[in-house]
């Protein structure tokens, strides 16, 4: 691998959410600022939407990292889960021991009884759903029912769902618009900026262990950005794939036609034919 020739310590343009190389672009800021808020202020619901590749998870992973003592958290990155699951799995990210037997009324009962020990301890409990448009109906019917547990001063549980735009069109449903109605935050999580490409690209390169000369010319990291749509995570495939091309040719920067020859290679890629060659 070209690891050893451009300096490297490991790759830095992996497609695997590593909060270590997470870059505080604006769209990603200001969701987090939102969810932030959204948490403090004690809102019951929060939702996440934004395209394939967008950094919906990695945002979830800084959210997660970002809470303090004072929060418990819970993370389903699948909530494919019939609502039994949901409640068994919410318990088991708890700590909480339920008898996995028990119908769903005292599966219910058993966590709002955590949720208030929670609660007396002065504790804030925040249960994240990643890909959350897979939530089946009855599940997402199931997370409201899990809303209503609160005392008279605060929402015993709250919940964060990321997901694809599809999650807006199940939450369109009749059958769940009360679950709608009580999604008080929403940010639709977008991609990087132009002026931030060079920045970006600047960034992972460094925490990759990167010290010497610009690796990417303005050009290319244009050229990058135009072809990605600033969808973080093809950007990522295209940066790694030009600098494959880079280190072929033996050369010690990405030029313009290496950019060419990752997006020729990459599905989802939209260069105009004209600057394909």
């Amino acid at each position: 691998m070209y690891l050893e020739h451009f300096g490297l310590r490991e790759l830095p343009f992996g497609i695997t959410p590593d909060t270590s190389f997470a870059f505080a672009g604006t769209a990603h800021q200001e969701a987090l600022n939102t969810l932030l808020i959204a948490l403090k202020s004690g809102e019951g619901f929060i939702k996440i939407t934004g395209e394939v590749g967008t950094g919906k998870t990695l945002l979830c992973r800084r959210l997660l990292a970002t809470l303090g003592d004072g929060a418990v958290s819970a993370y389903l990155p699948n909530p494919y889960l019939e609502p039994r699951t949901l409640m068994l799995a919410l318990a088991e990210e708890l700590g909480v021991e339920l008898d996995k037997d028990a119908d769903q009324y005292h599966l219910l009962k058993g966590l709002n009884q955590a949720l208030l020990e929670f609660a007396r301890q002065d504790r804030s409990v925040v249960l994240c759903l990643d890909e959350a448009q897979a939530l089946p109906m009855e599940s997402l019917e199931s997370l409201r029912l899990l809303s209503n547990l609160e005392t008279e001063k605060r929402k015993l549980l709250q919940l964060v769902l990321f997901g694809q735009p599809e999650l807006d069109e199940r939450l369109a449903n009749p059958s769940v618009r009360q679950l709608r109605q009580r999604i008080s935050f929403h940010y639709r999580l977008g991609g990087l900026r132009p002026g931030e490409m060079e920045h970006y690209l600047a960034h992972r390169l460094r925490v990759a262990g990167h010290r010497g000369p610009r690796l990417f010319a303005p050009a290319s990291a244009k050229l990058i950005h135009r072809a990605a749509q600033g969808t973080p995570r093809l950007i990522n495939i295209l940066a790694h794939k030009a600098m494959l091309a880079a280190y072929g040719e033996g050369r010690q920067d990405v030029v313009p036609r290496n950019v060419k020859a990752a997006a020729r290679d990459t599905e989802g890629a939209r260069l105009p034919a004209w600057q394909l060659w």
